[in-house]
């Protein structure tokens, strides 16, 4: 456990202080548009601004990362973040927002490349399960816990910007501080989506799908929850119970999905997800608070954990040469539904009030079912034979953390964060030997 720890710890420390002040900003933003008169429509336009803006920095970034290398990319762009958060505070038009918020995708999208593919670098086969354990357990409970800090401010006043914009800018010390010599930069990514579609179709679809679904319940909880009359803490802690429930269901369900068909998991968490849509109106409409808070982490822990299994489900059909292209294909698709997801639920909210937004939630969630079940009968596949990871769609680099990296590896084929096995281990021995030393730990 040191030794994983020696290898990535500065840039685990950094990814976990910027994920508390994303997540963070999750919950403020859509209540302090809501707090200015803003209405759902134009929250939801600013919303598929991220996802525009973020399709955009995951494609973009590997070149400015090649020009300019991990750790400038990582200190310039978190310095830009920190100042698009600070502007902010001076937002007061649904332009502003939109211009705002889709230049936060753009940067936060290069910074998840960076700090994927560091550790990407550092994933050998001897740390690849120890090392995406630790580095996803630290930013998800990062994420967790940080809209909990809305009830620490005043969502009216500047200081939780200034909050977000400090923790950001705090991530820049650990990099700052690293003696390691970073990563060689990584490669583009070709997107081939008929290609993979005539491959895996039921994968392809159902990341557009979580795209569609997961961006708009995300991006506009914090309002659902404030309309039907819940306090703003108790609306940002629909946030916090919707990772938690990710983060305690990812792994059963990973365990699950490697001993079946994973067409059968992916449309059981969708049905799921349809059901537990369900029950949050029926929870709303009663008023029962404790239980749209369950209602929500069952919800996370169903919905959130979809996007891992098509990409397993995926890497199980494609050749291991093709498997960086598949999640990158993949990763596209998640971004076109993330783009497009909220200008569908801010409109259901806008006609249907509150319970709008998990009508659509149910309804695109059983379009996902119906589609998989007309797969399965179509197409017989054999049960899944291991290879799930907890994939977060966050960059193309993600590729080389599932465990079907190796096969890459041992085919000759490895990406690049493998090809430069020999060089990275030597940088690791050293990184080992210099924590031991300094009995540090992330």
């Amino acid at each position: 456990m040191n030794a994983s720890l020696a290898l990535i710890w500065t840039i685990t420390a950094a990814t976990t202080l910027l994920q508390a002040g994303n997540g963070l900003l999750q919950a403020l933003m859509p209540l302090r548009m809501q707090a200015e008169g803003i209405s759902v429509a134009s929250i939801g336009v600013v919303a598929a601004a991220y996802g525009l803006g973020f399709s955009t920095g995951c494609f973009l970034a590997p070149s400015f990362i090649r020009h300019v290398g991990y750790i400038r990319a990582f200190a310039s762009l978190a310095a830009m973040v920190a100042v698009l958060i600070l502007a902010m505070t001076q937002a007061h038009s649904t332009l502003a927002w939109i211009v705002l918020r889709g230049l936060t995708g753009v940067t936060l999208a290069c910074i998840f490349t960076v700090t994927d593919g560091w550790i990407s670098a550092r994933a050998t086969s001897s740390h690849r399960g120890r090392i995406l354990s630790i580095y996803m357990i630290c930013t998800k409970v990062a994420l967790m816990l940080s809209p909990l800090g809305i009830g620490f401010g005043d969502i009216r006043t500047d200081g939780l910007f200034m909050t977000v914009s400090a923790l950001i800018t705090l991530s820049l010390l650990p990099i700052a501080a690293t003696t390691t010599t970073e990563p060689a930069a990584p490669q583009g990514v070709r997107i081939e989506v008929r290609k993979l579609f005539a491959t895996a179709p039921s994968a392809v679809v159902g990341a557009f799908v979580v795209g569609l679904v997961n961006g708009p319940v995300i991006a506009i909880t914090p309002v659902f929850g404030v309309s039907i009359g819940l306090s703003q803490d108790q609306a940002a802690a629909l946030l916090f119970a919707l990772q938690a429930g990710s983060l305690a269901m990812q792994w059963p369900l990973g365990w699950l999905s490697d001993r079946a068909d994973r067409r059968y998991v992916i449309a059981g968490l969708a049905a799921g997800t349809s059901l537990v849509s369900l029950l949050i109106l029926w929870a709303s409409a009663q008023g029962a608070n404790l239980l749209i808070l369950w209602s929500f982490a069952a919800w996370g822990g169903l919905a959130l954990c979809i996007y891992s299994v098509c990409v397993a489900h995926a890497c199980d059909i494609v050749d291991p040469g093709q498997i960086v292209s598949t999640v990158g294909t993949l990763l596209f698709s998640w971004a076109a539904g993330v783009t497009v997801g909220p200008l569908f639920g801010a409109a259901a909210m806008e006609m249907m009030g509150p319970k709008g937004l998990f009508i659509y939630s149910g309804v695109a969630s059983l379009g996902l079912v119906a589609f998989i079940v007309v797969r399965i009968l179509q197409v017989e596949r054999s049960p899944a034979k291991g290879g799930f990871a907890d994939i977060a769609p966050t960059s193309s680099a993600t590729a080389s953390l599932t465990p079907r990296a190796d096969i890459q590896a041992v085919d000759g084929q490895a990406p690049a964060a493998d090809s430069r096995r020999g060089a990275d281990e030597s940088d690791q021995k050293g990184e080992a030997s210099a924590v031991a030393r300094a009995d540090t730990a992330s």
